[in-house]
């Protein structure tokens, strides 16, 4: 069970009800202990990812022969496009390189995506087939590789880009043109990345840097027709965050291989009780705010910031906003939390 007793904070008076912010989720690994005490878990071929505990790092094989393989942490609850969500982490690449297969000259990306789990783990997933993997939101990096049709040979320069795949249809996905994140990451130097999701424009934004100092300025990513989200219905809901090793099992195109660290990794997710509101008229206090499927809501209220008391009964999420209500409010005002429970 998952308990987050002090999401909402709301202030009330005889004719007043404020409301302080809710705190985002963060899942922290600095890799100084085991992570799999801080519930990360390896789907696939284990061996790809090793702790280091002496350098503190997971030090990881990307290798497209393999099997889909993924370092992943489960989140509290489904993220989609109406959420903001973000990864951060330090990268540091020994070596890379595409055309490790017969054929397979294109670049098969190291990803770091938020994913469906249960999609991504069927048998059936291969990442470079669109209309195969639907619900991916993320960052991946891109090797230099290259296509050749006929005698003609197509470069695909090296890349860092956001990424998007539809949950309502694979065939959505943004970026559809990738030159224009085009940047190599050096080897044998730690390289910061960052991928932040902001909901309220719908817009995704990647930064790579050394030392502090822009490696390269990538443009911002808008989930719209242009950049190939055609319908304004289209959506993705991702509920597991991964370090991915994708398999070219499947895809006749492209391939990996890849040695690496990676350190000091950060996932931000949005809260369970979110665009939080509140009225307070005739004694009644209301906090309104988005729920969550699969959690369970409770108003709860102090006088004195130290001991809580349930005025609420537990509500159920429904996915959309619940209402919650204090009839007996006390004259002198008190402050309210939303307590949310998995």
């Amino acid at each position: 069970m998952k308990k987050i007793p002090l999401r909402s904070l709301a202030a009330a008076g005889l004719f007043l009800c404020a409301l302080a912010p809710a705190s985002a989720v963060t899942y922290t690994e600095n890799f100084a202990s085991d992570p799999a005490r801080d519930g990360w878990q390896i789907f696939g071929t284990t061996n790809l990812f090793q702790w280091n505990i002496t350098n503190q790092n997971l030090q990881v094989t990307w290798d497209s022969t393999q099997s889909n393989t993924y370092f992943f942490h489960p989140l509290e609850f489904a993220v989609t496009a109406n959420d903001d969500f973000s990864v951060a982490f330090d990268i540091n690449l020994s070596d890379i390189v595409s055309d490790t297969e017969p054929g397979k000259t294109g670049p098969m990306q190291l990803g770091f995506e938020f994913l469906d789990l249960a999609a991504a783990t069927d048998p059936s997933f291969v990442r470079n087939n669109y209309g195969t993997v639907p619900n991916i939101a993320g960052l991946d990096y891109y090797a230099y590789g290259y296509f050749t049709f006929g005698d003609t040979v197509y470069p695909s320069d090296p890349a860092t880009t956001p990424t998007f795949v539809s949950g309502t249809d694979p065939y959505d996905y943004a970026p559809q043109t990738i030159s224009v994140y085009d940047n190599t990451l050096p080897d044998n130097q730690v390289v910061h990345m960052s991928f932040s999701y902001t909901a309220s424009n719908q817009t995704a934004v990647v930064s790579v840097t050394t030392n502090g100092v822009p490696l390269v300025q990538l443009p911002p990513l808008a989930l719209n027709g242009g950049n190939g989200f055609t319908d304004p219905t289209y959506d993705f809901s991702v509920d597991t965050f991964c370090l991915c090793n994708f398999t070219s099992i499947g895809d006749p195109y492209n391939s990996i291989l890849a040695h690496g660290t990676i350190a000091n990794l950060v996932v931000t997710v949005p809260p369970p009780a979110q665009n939080l509101s509140t009225a307070f008229s005739n004694g009644v206090c209301q906090v309104q705010f988005t729920d969550h499927l699969d959690w369970m809501y409770t108003l709860q209220r102090t006088t004195n910031i130290v001991a809580w008391t349930d005025v609420s009964a537990s509500v159920s999420g429904n996915g959309t906003n619940l209402i919650l209500s204090d009839s007996d409010a006390p004259p002198l005002g008190a402050f309210y939390r939303v307590s949310a429970t998995r």
